[in-house]
This record gives structure tokens, sequence and C-alpha cells, in this order.
């Protein structure tokens, strides 16, 4: 059963992931480059997550991906950029991942996969990542819905 919530707290798909959690009262957390950095600046101290040494986006994804037991990769196209490295390093540790393409199905379409992924591969901590809102501005809204009406049926 499904315990929390993690992210990168990234705009976009990643924070979405961690709103919902907060929303719904679930234990959330996740990495965070050194400086909290975001492409819209430092995340807010509100969020109480853990931050790397280092600055790049890379190690933080690396650290997310081994410390979830899985990792759900939200677009609205085929990987690229950060979506694919979050995949490729998923595959590397050997971690199951779910790649979510948002424009080829419905929101209850993408929740019923999720769902039976996460119940599928006993998915205790969930990686949650994707596009960020500079790319794609409707991710966050989307991804927002889907994991929250995830973690208001793992109750």
């Amino acid at each position: 059963m499904l315990r929390k919530i993690i992210s990168g707290g990234q705009t976009g798909a990643d924070i979405a992931g961690i709103d919902a959690a907060i929303k719904c009262g679930f234990p959330y957390g996740g990495w965070l480059p050194k400086g909290r950095k975001t492409e819209n600046g430092p995340l807010s101290d509100k969020y109480k997550m853990q931050e790397m040494t280092g600055e790049g986006y890379p190690k933080r994804t690396e650290q997310n991906v081994i410390e979830s037991a899985g990792t759900v990769i939200f677009t609205h196209k085929k990987l690229a950029g950060g979506s694919r490295l979050t995949s490729d390093l998923a595959e590397s540790w050997g971690k199951p991942w779910l790649h979510i393409n948002l424009s080829q199905m419905t929101n209850k379409e993408a929740f019923n996969s999720l769902s039976s992924w996460v119940k599928k591969n006993n998915i205790e901590i969930l990686n949650v990542a994707g596009s960020r809102a500079s790319k794609d501005p409707d991710i966050y809204s989307k991804v927002f819905l889907i994991i929250e009406m995830l973690l208001n049926n793992n109750k």
C-alpha cells in the first residue's frame, strides 16, 4: 500500500504530486537541488523536503529514483530531456517506472493505469516526475487531479 509521495520539487508534474499529497494529508518528501532550485527560483520553505549538497538536477533526480519503490513520469508527449533521464535512471537502478502520456488518455484512464501499476508493483514510496510547467502549462492541474484521486482511493 502506498505510504509516501516524493518528487524533485520542480514546477509542473513534480510539485503537483507534492501539492496533492499535502491536500490529502498524505506523507511526502523528496530531494531538491542545492538552493532548493526550480525554474522559478527557490522552492518555498513551506515544502518540507531535503536539499542535495550539489546544485544539479540529475543527482537530485537519481536520489529520488533510488529512494522510491517506483516512478511515474507524466508528459503530454514522448519522453525527452529530464523525463528521459528519469526513466533511464529507473532502468539503471532496476526500479519500475511508468510513463503516462496525458495526450493519449483521459485523466480517469491515467488514474486507472497508475492505480493498477502501483498495486501490481507494490509501490509504497512513489516518485512523481514529468514535464515542467514552462514546457507544459497544463501538466500541473492534470497531475494534481490524478495523484489526488490515487491518494483518496488509497485510504
